[in-house]
């Protein structure tokens, strides 16, 4: 029981980081309708401005205060030297102008910090475990990383629902030309909303860089895990990404915690393994594929898309 709620934290700690690089992209594509497979570039960059300016100054903190400015300005840069001359295009050019990007910030990386991966460690006031029931012990670094994705998400709720600005950037989602004859100047609110996304992908990277080692392409191997968070939540959709990638977060982990145990119930120990480690890795993929039988725009699509 304890193994089972202690790998229910973990499948929980990996949906809260899916769900901050989500929430990003969903709102990039959903809104501005531009496929970014450049988005984990602004997760990368995140976690290496982090990494080494806690390596200089001693200090996680100011690592992450200098980490989310450097991910947002490279978001707004980008979206200011290229997205916005995707905006009107097809889906295959905007596909190839981001995949060179992945290219260009990849190399970019390697040039200024070089090809040696970076580590990062968990800062001292985070270290350590906390008692959460007698006998679970759980690391307090993950269980900050799962406070922090909850109040970022409530964060964005308050920000689309309950303000000017959030209404300014559903209405210019729906119908972007009526926005823009309003008086509202709709490029710069598209900038803005890119940095906010490359901000959240900066704060993902952050909280990944003490779990994970800093490395260059290290974007591309969560980016397909958050495609298909968004495609399980629904285009668009904050809420969505919220329930997508707390889905995905606990089937991937708790399919990989207990498929081997469950497989060796019926089939000898290397049978089971093989087969438990073929299937946790599809779990995602067959979770997708159900869903979207079910609901084909995801289970909380949004209204415009």
């Amino acid at each position: 029981m304890l193994l089972f709620a202690e790998q229910l934290l973990n499948g929980l700690q990996l949906g809260i980081t899916l769900f901050l690089m989500s929430a990003g992209l969903t709102l990039v594509f959903g809104i501005m309708q531009v496929i970014n497979l450049a988005h984990g570039s602004f997760y990368m960059i995140g976690a290496y401005v982090c990494a080494t300016v806690a390596a200089r100054t001693g200090s996680f903190a100011l690592g992450l205060l200098a980490a989310l400015p450097a991910a947002a300005a490279a978001g707004m840069a980008a979206e200011f030297v290229i997205f916005r001359r995707l905006y009107d295009r097809d889906h295959l050019d905007q596909v190839l102008a981001t995949f060179g990007l992945i290219m260009f910030f990849n190399e970019l990386v390697r040039i200024i910090w070089g090809r040696q991966p970076l580590f990062m460690d968990v800062p001292a006031w985070l270290s350590g475990s906390v008692e959460l029931a007698p006998g679970l012990h759980y690391p307090l670094y993950r269980l900050a990383v799962i406070l922090v994705g909850l109040s970022v998400a409530l964060f964005l709720w308050v920000i689309f629902s309950k303000t000017r600005l959030g209404m300014q950037i559903r209405a210019g989602a729906a119908n972007r030309a009526m926005i823009g004859a309003l008086g509202v100047n709709i490029r710069r609110l598209y900038t803005w909303v890119f940095g906010l996304g490359a901000l959240l992908a900066g704060l993902a990277g952050v909280m990944a860089g003490p779990i994970l080692a800093v490395e260059s392409g290290m974007g591309e191997s969560i980016l397909i895990l958050t495609f298909v968070v968004i495609v399980i939540g629904g285009i668009g959709s904050v809420r969505g990404a919220v329930v997508g990638a707390l889905l995905v977060g606990l089937v991937d982990t708790l399919g990989r915690a207990f498929l081997p145990a469950l497989f060796r119930l019926v089939f000898h120990s290397g049978a089971a393994d093989n087969a438990a480690a073929s299937i946790a890795s599809m779990s995602i993929y067959i979770l997708m594929a159900a869903i979207l039988v079910w609901k084909p725009r995801g289970l909380f699509p949004a209204q415009n898309s």
